[in-house]
């Protein structure tokens, strides 16, 4: 383990605004516009304004009324209701570094912008200048702000940014060994709690298909903590750490949630017992899919009736130890991924209700030896959101060929 700090620097940063009035009536009559047009899929991206429709794809999320409302995005996706909201990134297939800006990284970097006292972020990657900016401001206003790395894709990776932040007094602590601190969360004034499958980088953001979770919940917030300060302040990584979430199920507004933490705890399980409930139907996006286990609760539940979709990652997905081979030979409708770069979701979605979400690649390496974050939420409306995102991914996807099926 190494911890890196410097003096805070006298550097600052700045953020220029700009606003103005708006007619009510004009503001209401482009809200019901653009809500018509959304119900019945039209883009409006040239009437409103819109100038490069590339960096702004249309938004669509599954509103429900009275209870989810969409969250803007520039280039994204994103949902809220009550105390959870939830982003997924919308990369364009560009690789023009000139169209990456609107990503929900400013999402991220808003609510950073709004922390008052303490910012605790676990980062297995970090290189987006937006988010730098706004951690070094919030270092700048006296925000408390620590954070835990991977060595090797954190601090000692070559586009990394987090140099900046060290120079701006953010105490930096990595974890020293091979295996992944490979967690993407953040703790906002001990009130909020971001996490998911989406690195702090720009290849994530603009690039890669990810999602992002937040939860303003107590309980939610304290697990997490204790997860961090487990690394940050006592250096224990991996399955050297103890096991001090002895009960990672409770509720949150009457919403059942579960959180589990590598390599500690027996997320594999945890995993599995939740397919094993699993009544009608399975969906998953998976960027790695390599635990026995797991697929053979998928394939049971599917030899039971219960309706299994799924998409890999087209890289390594046709490797000898992936799932995708005996899941496509025995008749399951997967896919793998049609788009130009990574997927890099790790997600189930479970009779349309509860939604598996977070770091964890389902691999061995996930499973036993890297720092990992999940998280099992039963809210119909949040799975309306990641399966909304899984019909857009499923949509894209290619049926795979040349498989040889014995």
């Amino acid at each position: 383990m190494t911890k890196r700090s410097t003096s805070k620097s006298s550097r600052s940063s700045s953020q220029k605004s700009g606003g103005g009035s708006t007619n009510p009536i004009i503001a209401l009559i482009v809200i019901v516009i653009v809500v018509i047009a959304g119900f019945f899929g039209l883009d409006l991206s040239g009437l409103l304004g819109t100038t490069d429709a590339t960096t702004a794809p249309p938004t669509s999320v599954v509103v429900v009324p009275g209870n989810v409302t969409a969250i803007n995005v520039g280039q994204g996706f994103g949902a809220q209701k009550g105390f959870w909201q939830v982003y997924f990134t919308a990369p364009t297939g560009s690789s023009d570094r000139s169209t990456y800006r609107g990503g929900i990284e400013e999402n991220l970097a808003a609510a950073i912008n709004g922390v008052q006292q303490t910012l605790d972020i676990a980062a297995f990657e970090w290189n987006t200048p937006t988010l730098t900016n706004a951690v070094v401001a919030a270092a700048g206003r006296g925000v408390r702000v620590r954070m835990v790395t991977d060595d090797e894709h954190g601090i000692e990776d070559t586009d990394s940014t987090i140099d900046a932040l060290i120079q701006a007094g953010v105490q930096v602590v990595d974890d020293g060994r091979s295996a992944f601190m490979h967690n993407k969360f953040m703790i906002l004034d001990s009130t909020t709690v971001w996490m998911g499958s989406w690195n702090y980088t720009m290849n994530d953001t603009y690039r890669n298909n990810n999602n992002a979770l937040v939860l303003r919940s107590r309980q939610a917030v304290q697990a997490y903590q204790t997860e961090f300060n487990e690394m940050f302040v006592n250096g224990q990584f991996g399955p050297r750490s103890p096991v001090n979430n002895p009960n990672p199920s409770f509720s949150q507004d009457g919403t059942p949630i579960q959180i589990y933490f590598g390599a500690e705890d027996e997320v594999e399980t945890a995993i599995i017992n939740t397919l094993n409930s699993a009544q009608r139907s399975i969906r998953f996006m998976a960027f790695s899919f390599t635990l026995d286990d797991v697929a053979a609760a998928v394939l049971n539940r599917a030899q039971a009736g219960v309706n299994v979709t799924g998409v890999f990652e087209g890289a390594g997905s046709e490797g000898q130890a992936s799932e995708l081979r005996p899941m496509f030979c025995a008749g399951l409708d997967v896919r793998q991924d049609g788009g130009s770069f990574i997927l890099h979701h790790k997600v189930f979605i479970v009779d349309d209700s509860t939604v598996i979400a977070g770091s964890f690649n389902f691999s061995a390496s996930a499973r036993d030896s890297n720092d990992e974050n999940v998280v099992i939420i039963t809210d119909p409306d949040l799975a309306a959101q990641y399966t909304a995102e899984f019909n857009r991914r499923f949509a894209e996807g290619r049926r795979p060929s040349g498989i040889a099926c014995n």
